[in-house]
């Protein structure tokens, strides 16, 4: 599936203006990997390697993953933790799990396990300051966990001290927007997988056809289910977006889903912080 849909990795660079950063933290490069779906079908050594060789090369400050590192079995995060082990970083690797880390009942200890093994820092509502107090860290659960509670992780943050929220589902940020989240790093919607030139994600132009399949026979067609449910609401999220006061990017993703990819290149996301200007 990878070889034939995935296409190349693609470098996505970007520069953020964060409202009272640290003049230390001006220049502060953060690189984003996210939806890996490590099981052996989705994503290949070869492009998991060129990702890490390619991260590796911006020298980050930082290094962020942002969930799903495998699709259903968890027990691949102990492999994949093992090729992760090459990723550099000056102040270290935080990560958050996803909706598919928690597929199983053991999965989230599991994954957990496996990330912690390599000193990969799993947060879930927690917060860091890998940069100095300057800038937090902030790591929330998957949003449709029961255990998705931003309110009091973001509430013990001073309003003064910017802060970047991973937070694997982007559909997130619309509660986010109660709180100071200057930016908001997500995936989970694989860029829509399948984009039609001109159009946009198939998921979404085969919105007619889908109303008119019986609910029971959705689930055998690929986009007729889960899909529309996923990037609706980030059809044309390319680049930055703002969701009241905060910004959101959504991460492409390295792995797969069914039927795979196409005009949807695999993604690495190098972030520049910068100062806002007052």
């Amino acid at each position: 599936m990878h070889s034939v849909f995935s296409g190349p990795l693609q470098v996505e660079r970007l520069t953020v203006a964060i409202d009272g950063l640290p003049d230390r933290l001006h220049g502060t490069r953060v690189v984003q990997l996210s939806d890996l779906h490590y099981d052996g079908l989705r994503l290949s050594d070869r492009l998991l390697d060129r990702a890490i060789y390619a991260s590796n090369e911006e020298e980050p400050d930082l290094v962020v993953l942002t969930g799903d590192y495998v699709t259903t079995d968890p027990e691949p995060a102990w492999e994949l933790a093992q090729r992760l082990k090459p990723l550099q970083s000056r102040c270290g690797v935080y990560a958050v799990l996803g909706n598919h880390d928690l597929y199983r009942r053991r999965s989230k200890v599991e994954v957990t396990k496996a990330l912690e093994s390599i000193d990969v820092q799993v947060m879930w509502n927690d917060v860091a300051y890998p940069l100095g107090e300057g800038l937090a860290l902030v790591g929330l659960p998957d949003f449709w966990s029961r255990d998705f509670q931003p309110k009091t992780v973001l509430a013990s943050i001073s309003p003064q001290t910017p802060r970047l929220v991973l937070s694997h589902n982007p559909d997130s940020a619309e509660v986010l927007q109660q709180w100071r989240a200057d930016l908001i790093l997500s995936g989970h919607t694989h860029g829509g997988q399948i984009v039609v030139p001109g159009i946009g994600p198939l998921a979404l132009a085969l919105e007619p056809i889908r109303q008119i399949v019986p609910k029971p026979l959705r689930r055998f067609v690929p986009y007729l289910s889960e899909c529309k449910k996923v990037v609706e609401h980030w059809e044309h999220a390319l680049g930055l977006h703002r969701v009241g006061q905060n910004s959101i990017y959504v991460n492409r993703g390295l792995g797969t889903y069914f039927p795979g990819r196409l005009f949807c290149p695999p993604e690495l996301t190098v972030l520049r912080l910068e100062r806002a200007q007052s």
